[in-house]
């Protein structure tokens, strides 16, 4: 039986754990915090992570530093925007026009570049939306005081047309294999609702592809990662890169023979690694901040995936993945599930059922 550590215990630990069972692959998420933990633990083979950004303690930086940790390098080096941005610029990759801001001076040179819209986000740390923050010209005064003291970098705001996600996967021999591209939406930052289907659309796929294989092939990346793009008419701008599973994945748990969960230990541990075959379309809903509604079960389409956390406004508990070869009955789920769900989540749900509506019933031209 192969040992994996994660560092990191939340949801995506928790979601690696399950994947790892059928396996018999034993999978412990670890605290990174002080590790006080009872539990009798075999040794690693290897050691991965859950999340980039870590708490700085002594019991994260031995892990860090742990010659088992794979990706040990690129982990770093993704967490901050600031070098992530520079890997692109590097490998020539598209991104949205950006520059470093140390100080409140350079401001007047932003907007001047810029036009009316930037995007501002710390270098470290921040997710769903947080420490980041949309300015148009004068509005630069209402950004917290202490953002140049470790610096931040800005972007030119972009009039995209809707957002991507590309999953892929790459193990110790350098072989990779990639999702169908996933559609996303997002509100105030956070993943509302993800949409897939089973025939690739190669105007995005091929392209999207060819940029993430890229950058998994110069870190000598294992495991999954996840590229997140803007897509502005026939073009993609790379927006950010996770080197990890993501949210916008976790359709695949119920909608494809090996979800990323899976592919990523495979990935890792150098076990066979197959293109997961995706046969129909997929919904993923997130659920943010409410309850747990076992009225949800009673509609044969969902798959609920609860992760057992203290309910808080705008915090992701949970998620629900719809799967079925009809686009119709796709959508027939979504009206009778909208009024189980609260008005704060009707947003991705109307987006996803939107997009269902839209797409050729036979997946071929997406």
């Amino acid at each position: 039986m192969k040992t994996v550590y994660i560092l990191g215990q939340g949801q995506l630990g928790q979601m690696l754990r399950q994947a790892g069972e059928p396996l018999g692959i034993k999978v412990y998420p670890l605290c990174l915090e002080i590790d006080e933990s009872r539990e009798k633990r075999a040794p690693p083979d290897i050691i991965t992570a859950e999340i980039e950004h870590w708490p700085d303690n002594l019991f994260v930086r031995q892990w860090a530093q742990h010659p088992l940790l794979i990706n040990r390098d690129t982990f770093p080096l993704l967490a901050d925007r600031f070098t992530q941005k520079q890997l692109l610029d590097e490998l020539s990759l598209p991104t949205a026009p950006w520059q470093l801001l140390t100080k409140a001076e350079l401001w007047p040179k932003v907007f001047s570049s810029f036009d009316s819209l930037a995007v501002v986000k710390r270098r470290k740390g921040g997710y769903d939306g947080k420490g980041q923050w949309c300015l148009r010209p004068g509005e630069e005064h209402s950004l917290p005081s202490d953002l140049y003291d470790a610096a931040c970098i800005v972007e030119k705001g972009i009039p995209f047309s809707y957002e991507i996600s590309l999953i892929g996967a790459r193990n110790h021999r350098g072989q990779s294999v990639f999702y169908p591209i996933t559609y996303n939406w997002h509100e105030a930052g956070i993943l509302r609702a993800s949409v897939a289907f089973p025939t690739k659309q190669q105007r995005l796929q091929a392209p999207a592809e060819s940029m993430l294989s890229r950058i998994m092939n110069k870190l000598d990346y294992i495991g999954v990662m996840a590229m997140e793009c803007f897509v502005v008419g026939n073009d993609l701008l790379i927006n950010e890169l996770a080197p990890r599973v993501h949210n916008s994945g976790h359709w695949t748990q119920n909608g494809a023979s090996i979800s990323q969960f899976e592919l990523h230990l495979r990935a890792i541990l150098d076990l066979p690694l197959p293109l997961p075959v995706v046969s129909s379309p997929s919904v993923m809903l997130n659920l943010i901040g409410i309850h747990l509604n076992p009225s949800w079960l009673s509609l044969p389409l969902i798959h609920v995936h609860w992760y057992g956390k203290e309910v808080r406004a705008g915090r992701k508990l949970g998620h629900l993945n719809l799967n079925d070869p009809s686009i119709n009955r796709l959508i027939e789920t979504l009206d009778a599930l909208a009024p189980l769900l609260p008005q704060s989540d009707q947003v991705g749900l109307l987006k996803a059922k939107e997009k269902l509506e839209n797409t050729p019933k036979n997946f071929t031209d997406l």
